[in-house]
């Protein structure tokens, strides 16, 4: 779980030391738009920008009576940034899975994908997909109710 952490941690490090320069020469105007943009880039990296993940084991119960796809992921991935992202609001429909917090996940991903953790990796209907174009996932989840 603290594997998670590290790239977010260290931004948030990082940033704090490249404001501090301008903060400690009189210049705290321009410390504190850093000092927030290193703040947000830890925060996009981090699990928080995630749905809550679930345990693969779960995941495949619940996509099988559901029928909606499962998402391997992991914090720190730009490819899972971007998928989550693009999808938007109906990031929530799909079951999210952290490979980093689930040793079951991490082996299902390397089964999939010859050997590498290679994410983010959807399995739709029990076939897995490695890095699929956000349209195309969302083109898999049944459509919204219309109320």
């Amino acid at each position: 779980m603290m594997r998670a952490w590290i790239l977010p941690s260290l931004l948030v490090v990082c940033g704090s030391l490249v404001a501090a320069t301008p903060a400690v020469r009189g210049f705290a105007a321009a410390a504190v738009p850093l000092l927030v943009l290193f703040v947000l880039l830890a925060g996009l990296h981090s699990p928080l920008a995630f749905p809550r993940s679930i345990g693969a084991a779960e995941a495949r119960r619940r996509s099988a009576l559901d029928g909606r796809p499962v998402v391997y992921w992991r914090a720190g991935c730009p490819y899972c940034l971007r998928l989550r992202f693009r999808l938007g609001r109906d990031a929530g429909r799909l079951h999210w899975v952290d490979i980093w917090r689930d040793q079951a996940a991490a082996a299902a991903v390397r089964a999939a994908n010859d050997g590498n953790e290679t994410v983010p990796t959807v399995v739709v209907a029990g076939r897995p997909h490695t890095n699929p174009d956000p349209a195309w996932v969302r083109g898999q989840l049944a459509p919204r109710p219309r109320t």
